[in-house]
Parts: structure tokens; C-alpha cells; sequence
């Protein structure tokens, strides 16, 4: 078992970690390679200007952190092309499918950019080019492996014409157009084959030599060679899925249990099936199923006490029963109630947030489905929603509240520090303060918060602008608490100001907390957004271009909750592919 990551930087740890098992895989299996080309790999990732390519990493890796295979991409935004540098499984899993699941991966990334295609170098399957057996042998495996895909040599060129004559097995030049059907055009080509040349190669092609070679691409489309290997029936371009454009799709599927009948209560089950209504009529979608994950992700970021004592009044309450805290050992707090109903209290923020005998199992599930998403967004995925209730962002290390008993966005922002910096925007109505006071004193989290002013908005003790984080977190969180009444106008306004704060973190990952209680008729909110407000609120944040995980929090006007989710992912959509 593996899954497909991409490496953003050598910054972390595991990333580190990865780079140097790419560089034992190079080195073994590419032993030819020149030693500095293997050691410079790490730098390609930092100063794209300087190799006038952005470079990217794709490691498949086994959960344990064993990098079973790679690939390395060169990306040219200004020409829409990709260039495969190298992809190989380790010497030991060769065999194992990797190379498909690397390739399909590229493919997928390739398409995703926007690119017209993949173009790459395979060494000759013709006698005449490559005497060498076995090399031939090996060449020819090669060739087939990428036709399957609609992958073909470009011929009635100079490209594999050696740069020192006499030389064996000069290369061709591939060319995978993705299925999408274009022809390859004249001055398309040869602006990239001057690029790849001029660029990867310039220490070993001199200019004549290059010009000598894009001059020979006359044909306009250029000739690409007809199949070899699958003769009996011309294979079609096999298609990219598309699938990493699809918002993986999480939704807590043990919600339900968490139903808490009161009059008034109106974080109910309703909330999700109203979303759900909406979202699934688009084409965005790709519905995921929640993985299980050790407690241990929760004890990252929450008290081991709390939490024993959320999971053990839990399974003392009968079916159907809810407690309230009404007791607050303020003033003795190192010795909490004996009894656990009454202690309730030592652990919460406010008096609204029921304990009852599913509490614990939804509120777990809902980490679950925030770490599968995130997940996700580490296969790849440029977005992915976790569609949960109980909602999250006013659990803090100790203590629950405001519907919330674990941090879904934190527990997802912990995991995901791990392979890069993290960025949460949180959009709710109401200060993020679960996640602000648990990452308080960290600066490779960053933390920012757009609510209602806490002189009359819950939870009223936090997210005043002064709050900026201490320690080593000192700037990294950041609070926009605004006034009580306002429009869609007035809120895109901070958003600006917000994604600002957010670009020049320069995050690996984004989670948004998603709180639809900012719209018009909330009966939490006192704002009026709109659903198109909705819509530019998320072509806003699609525009950062971060690979982003959504998590759901507020929103309680039913009626209308579906149709702002619908439109804030339209335009988050549009925003991360297309604007």
C-alpha cells in the first residue's frame, strides 16, 4: 500500500526525509547521472527563477514513510508544458505498478495546470539507433509503456540527431497530449523544444545545435509516429479522469447519532442533508468514505484529561438524555465535581452544549472525516470538504463549547504541519477560538479569524485584534473582529485583507473553516450575505491557488444553508482552476 504526495520543499522533516530517498532511488538506478545533478534536486524545489523551470516531486510513499518510487516534473506556466525529468520505481518495486500510478498522477497534475501536455525523452527502440541488446530491450518496454497512454515519439525531426556524431542511442522526444484530443502546433513546439534544449541542456548543446534541431520542425501539426506496439487497433489517447479537479467529498457518517431534540437547538442533523441536497447536483463532487485514525491525532491537540472525561460521561448518559453544564469550579479548578454530570462545567465554555451518550462517537467521527480529507489533499486533490457536525472551531485544548467538542480544523492543521506549513482561514460568523488558542504559540501554523466583534458576538472572551499569538507564535494569529451589522461589499473588503495575510505566509496547505451562519437571516448572525456574496467569498479564497481543505462549521438558516454552500464552492472552484 502506498499513496502519491507531492514534495513542496525540503523544509519539514518528512519532506527532507522523502528527497533523500529520491536521491538513493536516483543514484541506483540512474547511475550514469551526474552526482550534481542528484544533489540539486532539493534546490530545484526552492529557487524555481534560477532553473527557469518550477520543479515538483511526486513520491510514492508507504505509511510508514518509505519512498517506494518518484517522479520529477519540470513546469514551464508561460509555455503550458510539462517535462517529465525522471520517474522510477526503488530498485525493490519495480515490478509493483508504481510507475502506472506515478505516471497517472503526473497526468492527472498535468491536466489540473492547465497544460497542453507532457513531453519527455526516451531513448531509442530502433536497431539502427541503439545497438546495445539489452539497452534496446529496455528502450522498448519503455515505448510501450507510454503508448498505452497515447504517448508517441515526434518524428521527421532532428531531435535524436547526436550532439557528437558517433554517439549510440541518442534520445526521441515524447509527446502525451492527455487525451484532450489537440494537435501538437508548429510554433507551439518549437518554442518548447527551444526551451527544453536551451534550458536542461545548455551545458551539453551549443547554439548551432540547437537551432539546427528547431529548425527541422517544419510540419504544422507536427507528425507524431503511429503505434508499434498496439498494432492490431490504434489505442485512442487514453483520457485523464480529472479526478484531482474533484472536491473530495467527506461527510460525517455518524452525524445523525449526534440528534439533540430540545426546542431550540438548531445544530441538528438537518444541516447536512440540506448541503448535501445542493453540493451533489453540481459536477464538483467526488464522494470519499471517512477512514478510521488512532485517538492520537486528537490527543495532539486536546488535554488527554478532557478528553478521557468527554468519552466517560459520554457512556454514563442514557439513550436520549442530554446534560447541560450549569456548574463552573472556577475557583477551585484543581479539584474538579466528583460527579460527572456536575463537572460538565469544568470542561465548557458556556451552558448551550449538550453531553449525551453519541457526543463522543460524532464528534470523533468528525476528526476522522477531517483527517481523511486531508488526506486527500496530500494525494492530491486541490480541494477537499469535510462535511461535518458537530462542528469544531470553539473546542480549545481543555475544553468544549458552541457546539463543539473536538477541533476538526486543528486536528487537520496538525497532521498536515507535518509536510508543510499550514494556514487556517476561519469564515464563520464567530471567533475561531479553539484553533487561536491552541496554536497560539506556533509560527508554522497561522491562524486568522473573521467574526462578529466579541462585545456582542459568542464566545465573548476572544478574538480581539490585539490578540496576535506569544512566543514563537507572536503574529501568526491574526483576528478581524467587525461590527454587528454589514454587507456582502463590506465583508469581501476584510477577505482581501484576509487572503493577504494568508499569501504572504506563503502556506503549504490552507483549511477554511467554513461558517455559513454569515448569511442574511441566520438566526446566530447578524450579517447579510448573500448566496452570490457567498460565490465571491469562495473565488476569493480559490484564487490563492493552496491546495485547501474546507471544514464545515456554522450555518443554521436550513433553508437557505444548502444553496450558499452550493455557491461558495462554485466559486471556489472557478477561482482555483480557472480565474
Amino acid at each position: 500500500m502506498f499513496r502519491i504526495r507531492r514534495i513542496f520543499d525540503d523544509l519539514h522533516p518528512a519532506n527532507r526525509e522523502a528527497l533523500r530517498q529520491v536521491q538513493e532511488i536516483l543514484r541506483d538506478r540512474f547511475p550514469l547521472l551526474d552526482p550534481g545533478d542528484v544533489e540539486k534536486i532539493p534546490d530545484l524545489l526552492k529557487n524555481p527563477m534560477k532553473h527557469r523551470f518550477r520543479s515538483i516531486v511526486y513520491v510514492a510513499q508507504g505509511f510508514r514513510g518509505n519512498v517506494k518510487g518518484f517522479a520529477l516534473i519540470s513546469v514551464e506556466p508561460g509555455l503550458r508544458f510539462c517535462y517529465l525529468d525522471y520517474i522510477s520505481a526503488a530498485r525493490h518495486m519495480a515490478s509493483g505498478g508504481i510507475g502506472s500510478a506515478l505516471y497517472e498522477r503526473v497526468r492527472e497534475e498535468a491536466l489540473s495546470m492547465g497544460t497542453i501536455g507532457i513531453f519527455l525523452e526516451c531513448l531509442p527502440d530502433d536497431a539502427a539507433l541503439c545497438g546495445e541488446p539489452e539497452l534496446l530491450r529496455q528502450n522498448r518496454a519503455r515505448l510501450k509503456f507510454y503508448e498505452r497512454y497515447g504517448a508517441y515519439p515526434i518524428v521527421d525531426t532532428a531531435y535524436e540527431t547526436p550532439v557528437r556524431p558517433g554517439d549510440d542511442c541518442p534520445p526521441y522526444l515524447v509527446f502525451d497530449g492527455l487525451g484532450q484530443g489537440a494537435a501538437l502546433r508548429l510554433q507551439q513546439a518549437k518554442s518548447i523544444v527551444t526551451a527544453i534544449l536551451e534550458r536542461k541542456y545548455k551545458h551539453l548543446c551549443p547554439p548551432e545545435y540547437v537551432n539546427m534541431v528547431v529548425d527541422s520542425f517544419r510540419d504544422d501539426p507536427v507528425h507524431l509516429r503511429e503505434p508499434h506496439y498496439f498494432t492490431r487497433e490504434k489505442p485512442t489517447a487514453t483520457p485523464v479522469t480529472g479526478k484531482l479537479r474533484k472536491v473530495a467529498l467527506v461527510v460525517n457518517d455518524k452525524h445523525q447519532i449526534h440528534h439533540v431534540k430540545e426546542r431550540g437547538y438548531v445544530e441538528s442533523p438537518v444541516r447536512i442533508s440540506a448541503i448535501l441536497k445542493e453540493i451533489e447536483a453540481t459536477a464538483f463532487f467526488e464522494r470519499i468514505p471517512a477512514q478510521e485514525f488512532p485517538e492520537k491525532h486528537i490527543r495532539a491537540i486536546h488535554d488527554g484529561d478532557y478528553i478521557e472525561y468527554f468519552k466517560r460521561v459520554c457512556k454514563t448518559l442514557e439513550r436520549g438524555k442530554s446534560v447541560y453544564p450549569y456548574v463552573f469550579p472556577i475557583r477551585n479548578a484543581a479539584r474538579p465535581p466528583k460527579e460527572l454530570a456536575v463537572r460538565a462545567g469544568y470542561y465548557c465554555i458556556d451552558t448551550f452544549t449538550p453531553l449525551n451518550q453519541n457526543a463522543y462517537l460524532a464528534a470523533k467521527r468528525g476528526v476522522d472525516c477531517a483527517l481523511t480529507a486531508a488526506n486527500k489533499i496530500l494525494e492530491g486533490h486541490r480541494i477537499a470538504y469535510a462535511l461535518v457536525r458537530p462542528p469544531g472551531h470553539h473546542a480549545e485544548r481543555h475544553s468544549f463549547g458552541g457546539f463543539c467538542y473536538f477541533n476538526n480544523s486543528a486536528a487537520a492543521a496538525q497532521y498536515l504541519s507535518g509536510f508543510g506549513k499550514v494556514a487556517i482561514l476561519d469564515i464563520d460568523y464567530h471567533h475561531g477560538n479553539g484553533q487561536q488558542q491552541i496554536f497560539y504559540e506556533r509560527d508554522d501554523i497561522l491562524t486568522v479569524s473573521i467574526h462578529g466583534h466579541p462585545r456582542f458576538a459568542f464566545p465573548y472572551f476572544s478574538g480581539f485584534d490585539d490578540e496576535r499569538g506569544s512566543g514563537a507564535g507572536k503574529g501568526f494569529n491574526i483576528n478581524y473582529p467587525l461590527q454587528e451589522h454589514l454587507d456582502g461589499n463590506h465583508y469581501l473588503r476584510v477577505l482581501n485583507a484576509a487572503v493577504k495575510d494568508v499569501a504572504t505566509f506563503e502556506p503549504t496547505y490552507l483549511i477554511v473553516g467554513l461558517g455559513l451562519d454569515t448569511a442574511k437571516g441566520d438566526p446566530t448572525g447578524t450579517w447579510s450575505l448573500t448566496p452570490m456574496d457567498f460565490e465571491r467569498v469562495g473565488k476569493t479564497i480559490g484564487r490563492l491557488r493552496f491546495p485547501t481543505l474546507v471544514v464545515q462549521e456554522g450555518g443554521y438558516r436550513t433553508r437557505a444553508i444548502g444553496i450558499n454552500a452550493r455557491h461558495f464552492f462554485t466559486g471556489l472552484w472557478s477561482g482555483m482552476f480557472h480565474s
